[in-house]
C-alpha cells in the first residue's frame, strides 16, 4: 500500500492523531503526515503511506493555500481564538475597503515573521509551546517568508464595529504562520488581532476537491475501494519540474549518477526524475559543490 491519502482534517485533532487514527484504519504502521496544522485548523492535510513516506520531505517543503479570518478588537495568548485575551481596544473609527487591501498588498511578497510562542519551532531543542505552557518566553527567531497572494474576501467597503472580522485567502510558502499574519494585519491597521478562522484549501498538488474525511476512508476501507482515494507518489509531486530518463539513464539514476543542472534548478530546489514507464524514481536537487550538475537526493527503489 504505497500512496498519499489527502485528508480533510476535523478541527479538534492534532496532526499526529490523525496519523495514529489512519494507522488503525489501514492496520499499517508505516504512515506520516506532511507538515503541522494546528488542532483548531481544518482542511488539507497530506497524509503518506508505505513507500510514499520518503515523500514527506518534498511535499513539507510545498505551498500552501488558506481561507482564514481575521478579527481586529483583541489579540490572544496564541494568535487565534482559543488563547486567553491579552490586548484589548475597540475599533473606535470606520476602516474602509481601500485601506484593508492597501495593507494586504503591503504584506504581498517576502516578509519577516515570528513565529508564535505557541508553535512547534524548536529552540534550543525544546518546542515553543512546551516553554510557554511552562510560563517561559524565549527568544524566538525571526524567519522570511513569502506572501504570494492575499485576496480579500469581503464585499464590504466599510468595516465598522467594536470588533470587525473579515475573510482573506492567503498563498504562500512554507513556514508561514496565519495566526501571526493577521497579528501583522492588525498592527498596521492600529488595533490588536487574531485569527478567528482558518482552513486550508491547498497543499502542493493537493486541494481540498482531493479530500476524503475519515468516515468515507472507512467505507473505502471495508469495501477494498482504498485505491480509489489513494493518490499515486506521481500525482503526489506533480507539481515538481520533471526529468525523464531512458533505460541506459535510469541505470545511472540507481547508481548515484550525476546529471546536466539544464533546468537551472537553483540550491534548494528539487526536480522528479521519471523513468520511461512514466513512474517517479528519484529526487534531485542542484550539487552544492557544483550547481551546474544535479544529483540524487532520494532513489525510490520500490517504484
Amino acid at each position: 500500500m504505497n500512496g498519499v491519502i489527502a485528508l480533510n482534517k476535523p478541527a479538534g485533532l492534532t496532526s499526529h492523531d490523525c496519523v495514529f487514527k489512519i494507522r488503525k484504519i489501514l492496520k499499517t504502521k508505516k504512515v506520516g503526515h506532511t507538515g503541522t496544522l494546528d488542532p483548531e485548523v481544518t482542511g488539507v492535510l497530506p497524509i503518506c503511506v508505505g513507500e510514499a513516506t520518503k515523500l514527506i520531505p518534498y511535499l513539507t517543503d510545498d505551498r500552501k493555500k488558506y481561507i482564514g479570518e481575521i478579527t481586529l478588537g483583541f489579540s490572544t495568548t496564541t494568535e487565534d481564538a482559543h488563547g486567553e485575551i491579552i490586548d484589548q481596544k475597540k475599533v473606535n473609527r470606520i476602516i474602509t475597503r481601500e485601506e484593508v487591501l492597501k495593507v494586504l498588498n503591503q504584506l504581498t511578497g517576502e516578509i519577516q515573521q515570528t513565529p508564535p510562542m505557541y508553535s512547534a519551532v524548536k529552540v534550543n531543542g525544546k518546542k515553543l509551546y512546551e516553554y510557554a505552557r511552562a510560563g517561559l518566553e524565549v527568544e524566538r527567531p525571526t524567519r522570511t517568508v513569502t506572501i504570494f497572494e492575499i485576496t480579500l474576501l469581503d464585499d464590504r467597503e466599510i468595516f465598522e464595529g467594536d470588533t470587525i472580522s473579515f475573510k482573506f485567502e492567503v498563498f504562500c510558502s512554507k513556514g508561514t504562520y496565519i495566526r501571526t499574519l493577521a497579528v501583522q494585519i492588525g498592527e498596521i491597521l492600529g488595533f490588536p488581532a487574531h485569527m478567528s478562522y482558518l482552513t486550508r484549501t491547498k497543499a502542493g498538488a493537493f486541494s481540498i476537491d482531493d479530500c476524503v474525511t475519515f468516515e468515507e476512508l472507512e467505507e473505502h476501507t471495508s469495501t477494498d475501494t482504498i485505491n480509489n482515494v489513494m493518490l499515486s507518489m506521481e500525482q503526489a509531486l506533480s507539481e515538481y519540474p520533471r526529468l525523464d530518463v531512458n533505460p541506459e539513464e535510469e541505470v545511472k539514476v540507481f547508481n548515484g549518477g550525476f546529471f546536466p543542472n539544464n533546468m537551472n534548478c537553483k540550491e534548494g530546489e528539487f526536480i522528479a526524475v521519471y523513468n520511461d514507464n512514466n513512474k517517479i524514481i528519484a529526487m534531485y536537487t542542484p550539487n552544492p559543490k557544483n550547481n551546474k550538475v544535479i544529483k540524487p537526493t532520494r532513489v525510490f527503489h520500490n517504484q
